[in-house]
Formats: C-alpha cells, sequence, structure tokens
C-alpha cells in the first residue's frame, strides 16, 4: 500500500491515549484516541513502535500497516479532518508477544505527541509499506471509549447525518469484524443494509431470498418480518427475529445464523420462544444481552403485560428453560415495547419505546431507559421508580419534523455508544436515527 503525501501543518501539537480494551491468549484490541492541541489536521498519519512483538492483524476508522515495528494508521477518509481541540478515536486488533507493553512513542504527522505545542519538522514523504492479512479475532466486537460530554443539550438534536438508502424501520446494527457495519430491520424477509462508515447506506437484499415459509403460520402469509436483533458471537451473525401480524399475541421469534451475514447465507435454526392468542405477553421484539458471566438472555415484548426476560443456551443460541421473567411494563397503558439491554460500567441499561408506533407523523413513540446493577433487575428510572410499575426516564421524543423516534438500538462503537433508531418525516416516511450517547455525571444516558 503506498501512503500518499499529507499536507503540511502550521503547527502540530498531540496527546494519544492508548488503551487495551480486551485480550486473549495471543491477542487484544487496542483503542486509539488521537487528541489534536494544535492547529486544525486534515489528513493524519499516527506513527508508533511495538517492541515487544506485538502484529497488528486488523484496524477500524483507520487503515493500518505494520513494517518491522513502526505501525502506521492513516484516516480512514471521512475522519481525516481533526480540528483544534478536536479527537478522533480508531481501533484495532493484534496478536502479542510474551509481554504486551503499550507504546510511548507516536507521532502525528511527523511530530512526536507530547501532549504540548509544537513545531513540525519537515519529512520525507511516506514509501511503500506491507500490508498485514487481516485475520478474525476471537473477540471482533470493540469497546467503546468513554469520553464526551457530560452535560445534555438544551433540546434534543436532530438526527446525525446519514445518506442513501435510509428508509428503515425497527433497525439495528454491528459492526464487522473486518470493518464497516451491517444492518437489519423489518422487511419482507428480513431487509439488509451495509456501510463502511456508518453515514452512507447501501441496500443488501434480505436475509432469506427464497423465503421464510415457516414463518407464514404466524404472519397470516405475508413475507414481513419484524424487529430482527442483529450481533457477532463465535465468528457468526445471530439474528433473532419476530413473525407476527398487526396487534395479535399470535407470534414467534427464531434464530438465524451466518458466516457472512450476506443476503442468502443465512441458516434458519429454529424457534427460540413462542406466543398464541390467550397469551398474556407477546414473542416479539428480541434482544440479546451477554452478560458478565457470559450467560445469555434475550428480552422481548410488546404491549401486553410488557418486557420479559428468558435464558439462553450460548451453545445454540436458543432456549435454556422455561422461567419467563418480567423486567419492564406499564400497567394500564401497557404502551411498551422493543426493548434493549446493554452493560455501561456497573449498570445494566434497559432502553424500551413508549407509547404508539406505526402511525406516520402522527406517531408518538418515544425512548425510554433504566438501569440496574444485575441483567434480571429490578431495573429502576432516575426517580426510583420500577420499570415493573411503568418507570422509565426520557431520553428522547419527537421534536420539529423528527416524529415518533423510537425502537432503538445500542451500538458500541470504538468512538464511544450510538443510539440507532427509526423516526417519521412529515410526509409520514420512516427512516434511520441515529445520534450520539452521553452519560452526564449520574451516570443517566442522554442523546446528542
Amino acid at each position: 500500500m503506498v501512503v500518499a503525501q499529507l499536507p503540511a501543518q502550521a503547527a502540530v501539537a498531540c496527546r494519544v491515549d492508548y488503551a487495551v480494551a480486551s485480550q486473549w491468549s495471543g491477542g487484544f484490541t487496542g483503542n486509539v484516541t488521537v487528541r489534536n492541541l494544535g492547529d486544525p489536521v486534515d489528513g493524519w498519519r499516527l506513527t508508533w513502535n511495538f517492541t515487544a512483538g506485538q502484529r497488528i492483524s486488523q484496524a477500524w476508522n483507520a487503515t493500518a500497516t505494520q513494517s518491522g515495528t513502526v505501525v502506521t494508521a492513516v484516516d480512514a477518509g471521512y475522519n481525516a479532518a481533526i480540528p483544534s481541540g478536536g479527537s478522533t478515536t480508531f481501533g484495532f486488533n493484534a496478536s502479542s508477544g510474551t509481554v504486551n507493553p503499550a507504546p510511548g512513542d507516536f507521532a502525528l504527522n511527523g511530530v512526536a505527541c507530547t501532549g504540548a505545542p509544537a513545531t513540525p519538522t519537515p519529512t520525507a514523504s511516506p514509501t511503500a509499506s506491507p500490508t498485514v492479512s487481516p485475520t478474525v479475532s476471537p473477540t471482533p466486537t470493540p469497546t467503546p471509549t468513554p469520553t464526551g460530554p457530560t452535560t445534555p443539550p438544551a433540546s434534543y438534536p436532530a438526527p446525525g447525518r446519514v445518506t442513501g438508502d435510509i428508509g428503515v424501520h425497527d433497525p439495528t446494527v454491528v459492526r464487522r469484524p473486518g470493518g464497516g457495519y451491517l444492518m437489519a430491520h423489518t422487511g419482507d424477509n428480513v431487509a439488509l443494509k451495509t456501510s463502511t462508515d456508518r453515514v452512507n447506506w447501501r441496500n443488501a437484499g434480505s436475509v432469506f431470498p427464497g423465503g421464510a415459509p415457516w414463518t407464514t403460520p404466524y404472519t397470516g402469509g405475508a413475507r414481513n418480518l419484524w424487529a430482527p436483533d442483529i450481533s457477532y458471537h463465535n465468528g457468526q451473525y445471530y439474528l433473532y427475529y419476530s413473525a407476527s401480524s398487526f396487534g395479535s399475541t399470535n407470534s414467534a421469534i427464531f434464530l438465524a445464523t451466518s458466516p457472512t451475514g450476506a443476503s442468502g447465507s443465512w441458516t434458519d435454526r429454529g424457534l427460540v420462544i413462542s406466543t398464541t392468542a390467550s397469551s398474556n405477553y407477546n414473542a416479539i421484539d428480541p434482544n440479546l444481552i451477554v452478560d458478565d458471566q457470559g450467560r445469555w438472555w434475550m428480552s422481548f415484548g410488546s404491549f401486553w403485560s410488557g418486557i420479559k426476560l428468558i435464558e439462553l443456551d450460548p451453545a445454540t443460541g436458543k432456549r435454556l428453560n422455561t422461567t419467563v421473567r418480567s423486567i419492564a411494563a406499564r400497567p394500564g397503558s401497557t404502551a411498551i415495547e422493543a426493548p434493549f439491554i446493554v452493560k455501561r460500567g456497573g449498570y445494566y441499561y434497559q432502553w424500551v419505546s413508549f407509547d404508539r408506533c406505526c402511525n406516520g407523523a402522527a406517531s408518538t413513540y418515544r425512548v425510554m431507559v433504566g438501569r440496574s446493577t444485575s441483567v434480571t433487575g429490578p431495573y429502576v428510572d432516575r426517580n426510583g421508580v420500577a420499570m415493573t410499575s411503568g418507570g422509565g426516564t426520557q431520553v428522547l421524543a419527537g421534536h420539529g419534523s423528527i416524529h415518533g423516534p423510537g425502537h432503538q438500538a445500542v451500538l458500541a462503537d470504538t468512538d464511544g455508544e450510538l443510539l440507532v433508531y427509526h423516526y417519521y418525516a412529515d410526509n409520514g416516511a420512516s427512516l434511520l436515527g441515529i445520534n450520539r450517547i452521553g452519560y452526564d455525571s449520574a451516570g443517566w444516558p442522554f442523546v446528542y
């Protein structure tokens, strides 16, 4: 790979925050945040030395190469500009030697990152360096860097910039092990989209291009499959998806897996849980969470008696026992659905959607959250109200031309956490929304 000459900078000064996010036998995941303390940078190249036998295998939000002990990470284009006082974050997987010390000799565009202003020394044009072939990491999911504002904005932000094929409903996104993103959302035979940069999205077919006839007893013959949940574990993509019809509890959640995530590559693994017309809860809107002990749990539910939690067998991804726990409900209203549980710090955060979806610009969906120190609850909101008693702290609601934002998912990326959701435009179109997530001083999330 030949790296182009970067533009000279008037004054370069920087600090690098380096952290090992996870480690396993023979390898590790690293997170790097470059903080620009000088003039604006338009194009960056960060170098450092691995002196203990470490070898880069893959990177995200940057292109990384290694020649001997010297590692060179170059911007990914969309993150080339770093304003004065700004920062950018990227991550990588690497094999490790017998020890794994942190490097301390970072240089940005040829200038050492000492944390103090400096004037760059002219450097020669970089020359070609070999690209190390990527390998599959046993832990491809990056850990978010805990940076960002701690004070919520005065009003709800507009969705972040997205382009391309952004007509979605009930989106869920996973970062791919080799970089880029895969989205699944409600659609015929479960719709797929891909993106290289989290901004520009392209249609990528469907999970089951030949159809999913095993679901039609729950859909009344329709091909539209709802509210998927996508994640990556053990070298496979896992997709939980729903089959139902509007206003019915004759519903089911199924599991499919794929080694690549591509349309047509998915193998259906069968039924996980179902409900009938006489059930008091609804088997749709699944979400998988793996707890700190490595146990697998699936939250799900829509209206009726609310949100439920069951334990899954990590070996199969299917139901482990017959226990069904209640973890959130809205007595009286019943309008709660779309659970999504994530772990951050000492808490499990349960995100849900309140009120009415699927009515175009008249939709009243809004995003709520509660938290617990245990994945099984009890979950409470900021005021201590139990989520099983209607509690929930509002994080996002309709504002301006953004109507009914909801059916949220949380994406933990190398540059922090993001809330992924759909909303309705003034014309009733259902569109993709993405905002960053910050946490206040008490550890409650907000979007910005």
